[in-house]
């Protein structure tokens, strides 16, 4: 039987029991898929994702990680901005490490009435994201 791939998650704690649930769905998703999430790091919010990804994804028995968490719709430009910097941190992140990141990050400008029915999908599908590319990766290399 192959060795299943180690990643992690990295978890922003500023909408923390949506987030929770985003985290929990996330290890069903990776357990049946056949990777296992050995390290989960709680961050403050989006801004802090980048760094505690980047410490994570140096350590050489980790594939790959996610990213959780969301980024809430509010009354200025705040979130969109935050949100473009960060997102282009993570693929940053991915290109230097040649390792995949899973964004499983909603929003930016998400209200509250669309944040419960995608709390799923977006943590099956940053999983999923990563299994695909670590399936893919030695392709492009």
């Amino acid at each position: 039987m192959p060795k299943a791939d180690q990643i992690a998650i990295v978890a922003g704690s500023f909408h923390r029991k949506h987030v929770e649930n985003m985290v929990e769905s996330a290890i069903v998703t990776a357990s049946e898929n056949d990777l296992v999430i050995t390290e989960q790091v709680w961050v403050f919010g989006s801004m802090e994702k980048p760094l505690a990804l980047k410490s994570l994804l140096r350590k050489p028995a980790i594939s790959g990680a996610i990213a959780l968490g969301i980024i809430e719709n509010g009354q200025t430009a705040h979130g969109r901005v935050m949100a473009e910097a960060v997102f282009k941190a993570i693929l940053d992140l991915q290109l230097e490490l040649m390792k995949p990141i899973g964004v499983g990050i909603l929003g930016p400008e998400i209200s509250r009435e669309e944040i419960q029915e995608r709390l799923v999908p977006y943590a099956q599908n940053s999983v999923l994201a990563v299994r695909s590319a670590l399936e893919n990766v030695g392709k492009f290399c």
